[in-house]
């Protein structure tokens, strides 16, 4: 079974739209959307199932040029 989290993007100003493109060219997510706040982009993907989480993220996601810091959020149960 997949691992659905949740990840806020802050970007570095100027830059979120560039870093949004980036992501949806990696094809990782499930869900992007901007947002307003603290931070500039929320995104859903679901991580493979043998995958460590911080790894795939690490290696997947943050290696983007304009990612400024992230906030990863583990889900355990849909209702």
């Amino acid at each position: 079974m997949k691992t659905c989290v949740f990840v806020q993007i802050r970007c570095r100003p100027g830059t979120t739209y560039r870093v949004a493109d980036a992501i949806a060219l990696k094809e990782i997510h499930s869900e992007l959307y901007s947002t307003s706040g603290e931070w500039d982009l929320l995104m859903k993907l679901y991580v493979p199932e043998a995958a460590d989480v911080g790894r795939y993220i690490n290696e997947n996601l943050l290696d983007i040029d304009g990612i400024e810091r992230s906030l990863t959020t583990l889900t355990f149960k849909a209702f």
